[in-house]
Parts: C-alpha cells; sequence; structure tokens
C-alpha cells in the first residue's frame, strides 16, 4: 500500500488509555507517525513506542510558538503535509480514502489546508446529530501559520493554541471524519472544559485580545463569536435545530454540556471583571512582559 506524502502528528499528555489504537489507525497509512509528547507520567511514550510511533519530547518555554506551531517548525520538516490528531482520534475509512483521492491522484495540492469534521463519541455513544465541531487538522507546513495572540498570561490553555484555526489561503474542507473517542472517564471532559473556560473568560476581559481571536475563527466561529445569551443560542442551536435530540439522552447531556460551559465562561468573566474593578489593578498592554 502507497503510504500518503503526510506526516501525522500526535500531540500528548498522559494518554495511555487511548494512545495505541490512535497510533495503529494511522501508522500503515501514512508516511509517517511522530508523538509529540509533553512530559507524561504515564505509559504514553513507552506504549506510542511500541505500536511503531517516532516519540519526541516536548517541554514548553512559555512564549509563543506553542506547541502545534512548534510541531510545524520541528518536527519532520521533510515533509510539507501535516495532519494533527489528537491522542482520542482517529481517521474513518471515508477519510482515509478522501486523502488518498487528493494526495495520490497525480494533481497538485492546491489548498494550503483542509478543515475536517469530527465525528464526536460523548459517554461511550457516537453522536450522529447536534452540533458538529470542525478542524483545520491538515495543512501545508510551508503555507500555514498560527496565530499569535496576547493571551501567554491567560489562564487555562498553557502550552496548548486556544481555540482558533491555523491561518492558511485557500481552505478546503473534507467530508470524512477525525473519529473523536476519548476513553477516559467523561469526567475528564469537563475538567477540560473547566480549564478552556478560564482561557475564554480571560478573554472577554479583553476585547483588544478576544478580536485578534476571533479574526482567527471559521465563519461560524465568528458569528457565534458575537451571539449575545451564548448559553441558550448553544443548547437551542445544538440540540433543536441540529437535532441533537436524536441521539437520545447522550445528545441531550452533551448539548447541556456545551450550554453549561458557556454559562460557566460568562459567570467567570464577570466575576474577574468585578475583582479587577475592585483591586484597581491596571491591566497590562497587550504584548506587555509580566513582572
Amino acid at each position: 500500500m502507497t503510504r500518503l506524502p503526510i506526516v501525522v502528528v500526535i500531540p500528548t499528555k498522559n494518554e495511555e488509555r487511548n494512545i495505541a489504537g490512535t497510533v495503529r489507525s494511522v501508522i500503515d497509512h501514512f508516511e509517517a507517525v511522530v508523538v509529540v509528547d509533553s512530559d507524561s507520567t504515564d505509559a504514553t511514550r513507552e506504549l506510542a513506542g511500541a505500536e511503531g510511533a517516532e516519540v519526541v519530547p516536548y517541554t514548553w518555554d512559555g512564549k509563543y510558538p506553542k506547541k502545534k506551531q512548534w510541531c510545524l517548525d520541528h518536527v519532520r520538516p521533510d515533509i510539507d503535509w501535516v495532519l494533527f490528531v489528537d491522542g482520542d482520534e482517529a481517521p474513518s475509512p471515508k477519510l482515509l480514502a478522501e486523502l488518498r483521492h487528493v494526495f495520490l491522484d497525480g494533481r497538485p495540492v492546491r489548498p494550503a489546508a483542509f478543515d475536517i469534521p469530527l465525528g464526536y463519541w460523548f459517554a461511550g455513544r457516537r453522536l450522529r446529530h447536534g452540533y458538529t465541531i470542525v478542524k483545520r487538522a491538515l495543512v501545508d507546513r510551508t503555507r500555514t501559520r498560527f496565530p499569535e495572540p496576547d493571551d501567554l498570561d491567560a489562564p487555562g490553555m498553557g502550552e496548548q493554541e486556544g481555540h482558533y484555526q491555523p491561518l492558511a489561503d485557500p481552505v478546503h474542507r473534507l467530508s470524512g471524519t477525525l473519529e473523536h473517542n476519548d476513553l477516559d472517564p467523561v469526567g475528564t471532559w469537563f475538567d477540560r472544559h473547566n480549564r478552556y473556560a478560564q482561557w475564554e473568560a480571560w478573554l472577554e476581559c479583553r476585547p483588544e485580545v478576544r478580536e485578534q481571536i476571533r479574526t482567527a475563527k471559521t465563519r461560524a466561529g465568528q458569528l457565534f463569536h458575537r451571539a449575545p445569551f451564548k448559553p441558550l443560542v448553544s443548547f437551542a442551536y445544538g440540540y433543536v435545530l441540529k437535532r441533537g435530540f436524536l441521539d437520545g439522552r447522550a445528545g441531550f447531556d452533551y448539548a447541556l454540556g456545551l450550554s453549561l460551559y458557556r454559562w460557566q465562561i460568562g459567570v467567570r468573566a464577570r466575576e474577574m471583571a468585578r475583582l479587577e474593578r475592585e483591586s484597581g489593578a491596571e491591566r497590562p498592554e497587550p504584548g506587555a512582559l509580566p513582572r
């Protein structure tokens, strides 16, 4: 089987429950598979190596570039195309077939990046309806770069790029999915979104940085970015308009979880703004180094 001229990059930290299955799903289809691991304390590195992946250690220095851009700069620079796959994801057969059509038919690849929808699993069930997450996961590193907003002081994200897309033009959307099936307990979903909410709330209090990030989102993301009553809009969109109710209890729980995530951002942002007013603390200029 001819391998796709793409390096799969899997950023990880403590993914021992998922990583073996993820590496198995890509190891025979792509030219290279590299796990970029951030000081895991479990067996992530050993399991990834046993499945045939190259393992590269990574420690963030607190500056830009963050982890994914660092991967674009340093991981297998001999291969232009990079597919980012999370440690709990796997390409569907349809996506693999689509990639073979795009990359192995002998014609130049015109897009600089490809958006890929997630096939999302929640609480053990594959969601067929509701809110769809789309990631710009496949990029030509020579024509793509992640933005660098002034959010290094923000809590919640750390080494990860935030909820924005890498900048590229033109971009094409694929129809095959990356199957996102986290085998960790559902509590890890809430823990992760609790961290994300800290970052989002920090942005709400800093409109100038929030605007930098808005411009690096998809069109749908930019529209939702400006929407009022986000918790209600989120639930109505995912559960009613996009028929999340057809996914049964898992569909309801997922739509409600996203709505509560949006609610949590608002509560945190209001508290953060109040505490800043009460303390009289001056907000640093964007890009200023912390003291």
